[in-house]
This record gives structure tokens, C-alpha cells and sequence, in this order.
């Protein structure tokens, strides 16, 4: 029997790269984007993956209140946030695993059948942070993550522009008022999805400038490799 997934998202390009991967199980994905619209869905599901920072509240409160309705519902926790204090706060709160954004497809698949297979998964390493040097475009580690899927990496670089300057916007804007809050969420996101479609020059300017907030020095970095992305 096919199985069925809850995968709950808010990042366009990162839950359109995690459908497509889960899907290939295969399995079938129904998206959320948030935990309202989680808990609005009326079907039962054989495993959720949940994104540990919604815009309505943390991954950690969705479990249990999934969970008041399907009880034992196993689930995967997804993050960008490479913090080991965060990773076992989610295994605390019911999660067997947590999956590190960007994620390799064939990565992600395998944490999805270690749970559905009641196997301990592990938890996927994070990409690093490189040099001013990285180039603005990694084709061939984007590629490596898709299995080598050409369309599909279009179709998300697609989906990654359209979103990317209102992302960028609202963290320049969150910088310029001081409300570091919302600056690193927005950046959080964006490390995700950079990481999906190989903006990799954008990837670690975002990471740099996060890991330093509320020092503004890394922001010029992340202005320039914004504007050399969306170009």
C-alpha cells in the first residue's frame, strides 16, 4: 500500500523539492503550509515530516496536537538550524529524527522509510558556509540532489526567483528596524531554499550574516550576492 504523507512546509522551493523526492518512494504527499492549514486536513496519514519554525507556531505544538487526533503518528522534524540543543528538543518532543535543509533527495527518502520501516534514521548534514569565492550558481551539487533532473531543477530555480525578492525585502527591512526576530527567520527560510536549487554564492552570504546578527557586517556580502542571483 502506497503510503500517505503529511509534509508541512512554508517555503515554496523547499516543500516542492521534498514532494517531488518523497513522491519518488513512492508515496503520496499532501502539503501544508502552515499549522492551521495542517490541521485542517481530515485524512489520517502513515507518516508528517514538519518544519520546526511555521508561521504560526513551532513544529514540536503541531505534533502533539496531531497527535490528539492520531496517536503514535510518526513523524520526521526538518530545520535548517544546524543547533544540537534544538535537534534534541524535537527528538524530546516525539520526533524520531531531525532532517538538516538542504537535504539530497535520496537523503530524505531514506529518513522517510527508516521511520516508515520503524528503522532509527539519521539525522542529514548540513551544507556549509563557503567563501565570497563560491560561485552564484552550483549546477552540479543542485543537480547531485536531484538526481541529476534537469526540469526539475529549472521548474524550482523558477518557483526560488519568483519568491526571492520579496524574501529579500523582508530581510533587509527586519535588518534596517533592528527586529533580528524576524531576520532570522526570513533567513532561515532562505538558507533552506537556496540550498535546494544550488545558490550558493546567496547561501552562505545568508548564513554568515545570520550567524552574526545583530552585527550588520555580513549585510553588503548578502545585498551583493542577492542582486548576483537575481540576475
Amino acid at each position: 500500500m502506497t503510503p500517505r504523507i503529511l509534509l508541512v512546509e512554508d517555503d515554496p522551493t523547499t516543500a516542492e523539492f521534498m514532494r517531488v523526492a518523497l513522491e519518488a518512494l513512492p508515496a503520496t504527499v499532501q502539503t501544508a503550509r502552515s499549522q492551521a492549514e495542517a490541521l485542517g486536513l481530515a485524512q489520517t496519514f502513515d507518516l508528517c515530516l514538519v518544519d520546526a519554525n511555521l508561521p504560526d507556531g513551532r513544529g514540536e505544538d503541531l505534533l502533539q496536537r496531531l497527535r490528539t487526533r492520531q496517536p503514535g503518528l510518526p513523524a520526521l522534524a526538518h530545520t535548517a538550524d544546524h543547533s544540537p540543543a534544538l535537534h534534541a528538543t524535537l527528538c524530546e518532543a516525539g520526533f524520531a529524527a531531525v532532517v538538516v535543509k538542504p537535504v539530497a533527495a535520496a537523503a530524505l527518502r531514506q529518513a522517510a522509510l527508516g521511520v516508515l520501516e520503524s528503522r532509527a534514521p539519521r539525522p542529514t548534514a548540513a551544507v556549509q558556509a563557503g567563501s565570497d569565492d563560491l560561485p552564484v550558481w552550483d549546477d552540479a551539487s543542485a543537480l547531485a540532489a536531484l538526481g541529476g533532473n534537469a526540469t526539475h531543477l529549472q521548474t524550482l530555480r523558477d518557483l526560488f526567483l519568483q519568491e526571492l525578492d520579496v524574501q529579500a525585502a523582508a530581510i533587509i527591512t527586519a535588518l534596517a528596524s533592528g527586529d533580528w526576530a524576524t531576520a532570522h527567520q526570513q533567513l532561515h527560510r532562505l538558507r533552506a531554499s537556496t540550498g535546494f536549487v544550488g545558490a550558493a554564492r546567496l547561501q552562505a552570504a545568508a548564513q554568515t550574516l545570520d550567524a552574526g546578527l545583530p552585527d550588520l557586517s555580513g549585510e553588503p556580502a548578502f545585498q551583493a550576492a542577492w542582486q548576483q542571483t537575481r540576475a
